[in-house]
């Protein structure tokens, strides 16, 4: 899976980090405080957007008065204490970053999530000594899975697309990284388990876990 590869983009939620069942928990919480109910597709509707496209979606589907911005910081606001001591690394993941390092391989992120909690799973987690370029899709023109993103990524690591992994674990962003031209390797997670028969038919590769990413199925 790594021969040839000279860059390797990572999505961070749900790849990276075990983190995508907090997101379901501040929605219902944050509408929850305006009197308003989440609704069962909502999830499916938002998967993929960038932090500020979700804002703006909630903005006009539940019709609130507050500003994109003033929305973005309450999630923050809301996700910040989880994030800096409820949300674990993956199996097995500092593991395969050092071998991936060891190989001289180029790494970055490409994320949908902000930039600050972002900032705060690399510092937390000590993970910015691995990462080349950092990207989140709120930088970019269109989230996923448009491949913005991941090209912009591609971009900082001075790496070609064709010559670049991506490791996803949702459908939206399994297609974003094979738009920009890139292999794919999808990635379980419990969050996305009901997708796990469409992200092997998308995705190059697909591994359980990066704990044993050499058993990898191809495609």
């Amino acid at each position: 899976m790594l021969t040839g590869i000279k860059g390797i983009i990572f999505d961070m939620d749900g790849t990276l980090v075990d983190s995508m069942w907090i997101w379901r928990h501040i929605d219902m919480e944050y509408l929850g405080r305006l009197g308003l109910t989440m609704y069962p597709t909502l999830q499916q509707e938002i998967e993929g957007m960038s932090f500020s496209e979700t804002a703006g979606f909630f903005k006009k589907k539940f019709a609130l008065e507050d500003s994109v911005d003033e929305i973005k910081a309450d999630w923050n606001r809301m996700a910040l204490y989880k994030y800096t001591h409820e949300v674990p690394l993956k199996q097995g993941v500092p593991e395969f970053l050092a071998h991936c390092r060891g190989l001289g391989i180029r790494m970055g992120i490409a994320t949908s999530n902000s930039r600050e909690l972002t900032d705060t799973i690399l510092r937390v987690h000590k993970l910015w000594d691995f990462m080349d370029a950092v990207v989140t899709s709120c930088e970019v023109e269109k989230g996923k899975p448009a491949p913005d993103v991941y090209l912009a990524a591609a971009a900082k690591l001075e790496v070609a697309p064709e010559n670049c992994l991506v490791f996803e674990d949702i459908v939206m962003g399994i297609r974003a990284g094979k738009a920009a031209g890139m292999k794919v390797c999808a990635v379980e997670d419990a969050y996305s388990v009901f997708q796990t028969n469409e992200k092997k038919a998308l995705a190059d590769y697909y591994i359980s876990g990066f704990h044993n990413w050499e058993k990898y199925e191809r495609k």
